[in-house]
């Protein structure tokens, strides 16, 4: 069983910064990919962006790409996301959750672990 914490959410204008944070424990981290979604308020939760278990892959969401950047370092067992230039409309509770077959999946089916997420909220 994985358990995954969030953190790094806040408030920020747009144009502003954060770096969220999620670690994990329970499992072989060090095999899992890893993913971040978000849900804004009224709307189904989204894929953000993912990254396989060595780092090699990672893959973005239209929406984030050359903003976001996911990273993870296996040896401290989390994963995070820079996200730059942020908007308005990335507002919403972000997720890291984990896909146990190690791969970078946009396919929110492939993640069996989910944390309680942590709020974004961009001013603007």
């Amino acid at each position: 069983q994985v358990q995954l914490v969030e953190s790094g959410g806040g408030l920020v204008q747009a144009g502003g910064s954060l770096r969220l944070s999620c670690g994990a424990s329970g499992g072989t981290f060090s095999s899992t990919g890893m993913g971040w979604f978000r849900q804004a308020a009224g709307k189904e939760r989204e894929f953000v962006a993912t990254i396989s278990r060595s780092g090699g892959a990672t893959d973005y969401a239209d929406s984030v790409k050359g903003r976001f950047t996911i990273s993870r370092d296996n040896a401290a067992n989390t994963i995070y996301l820079q996200m730059n230039s942020l908007k308005p409309e990335d507002t919403a509770v972000y997720y890291c959750a984990a896909n146990p077959l190690g791969f970078a999946s946009t396919l929110i089916g492939r993640y069996n672990f989910w944390g309680r997420g942590t709020q974004v909220t961009v001013s603007s």
